[in-house]
């Protein structure tokens, strides 16, 4: 705890000092150049915005983003994998999150697969995103376990990845499902859904506690007041091209609060995490 925070502290002085990018993790959804490509025309409207230079900053894989924002190599991070006990005490905060529907895990066949049960999977393949995913793996893995379903794990590196073995391969899914509807609306693929869990709130974004209040109000009113902004518009609708989404992002505030059912769910699971 106190190296993540000492890491935060410096890189916070040296932002203050010399104007250096502060470090923005993005959970790894998509591929590393797709997330640039969505989310870098937001960082630019932001750091001009709040006066405080974001970047993104991300690794190859989930576990290696995860491990960056643990290290406190992240001012902020857009993120739902530091709610465990042990993460909840590094100090990240939420300070807001996409508007929008709640996100649910879901363990999801193909539209043809024999499969109608979760009692059906037991001894198949399910693709799971990466063993940091929390409703791609966390949520669908607790519900398996206290089912007493066995599955082989099968890790496809990030959602999309797992959603294209679903499509492609003989395999179930557990998966994001709101990111699942949009793939599958725009790859015209049909599937059906064995198991979905209750609602949690969409992704937040997280600010660590060693950063300065003004400068993290500054970046949440930027994020907030896009879709008002023509030119905050303008960078929504680029990231939501890159992507080919039909509706831009926006933001809206949240507050750490908001988000207990995740640390209720973390310390209940019977997930044994790495």
């Amino acid at each position: 705890m106190f190296l993540a925070v000492s890491l935060c502290v410096l890189a916070t002085g040296a932002h203050a000092e010399t104007g250096a990018p502060l470090g923005f993790g993005v959970i790894n959804q998509r591929s590393v150049s797709l997330t640039a490509q969505s989310w870098n025309p937001i960082f630019s409207y932001v750091s001009k915005k709040a006066g405080a230079p974001l970047m993104l900053k991300m690794g190859k894989t989930a576990l290696e983003t995860t491990a960056m924002t643990v290290r406190g190599e992240h001012a902020f991070a857009y993120t739902n994998h530091m709610f465990t006990p042990e993460r909840d005490r590094i100090g990240y905060r939420v300070v807001l999150r996409m508007r929008g529907d709640p996100i649910h895990g879901a363990i999801v066949v193909r539209d043809d697969s024999p499969i109608r049960s979760v009692a059906d999977l037991k001894g198949a393949k399910v693709a799971f995103p990466s063993k940091e995913a929390f409703v791609g793996y966390w949520l669908p893995m607790d519900h398996l376990l206290k089912s007493g379903v066995q599955v082989r794990e099968v890790f496809a590196g990030n959602q999309e990845g797992a959603m294209s073995q679903l499509q492609f391969g003989e395999v179930a899914a557990a998966v994001n499902h709101k990111l699942l509807a949009k793939y599958a609306q725009r790859e015209d693929f049909r599937y059906r859904v064995v198991w979905m869990s209750e609602p949690y709130l969409d992704i937040p974004v997280m600010a660590h506690a060693a950063l300065p209040p003004r400068l993290v109000e500054a970046v949440r009113e930027a994020f907030v007041g896009m879709d008002q902004d023509p030119e905050g518009r303008r960078a929504l609708q680029a990231s939501a091209e890159a992507l080919g989404a039909r509706e831009p992002w926006s933001f809206v505030r949240a507050e750490d609060a908001d988000y207990e059912n995740y640390r209720r769910f973390y310390r209940t699971t019977v997930v044994k995490g790495d």
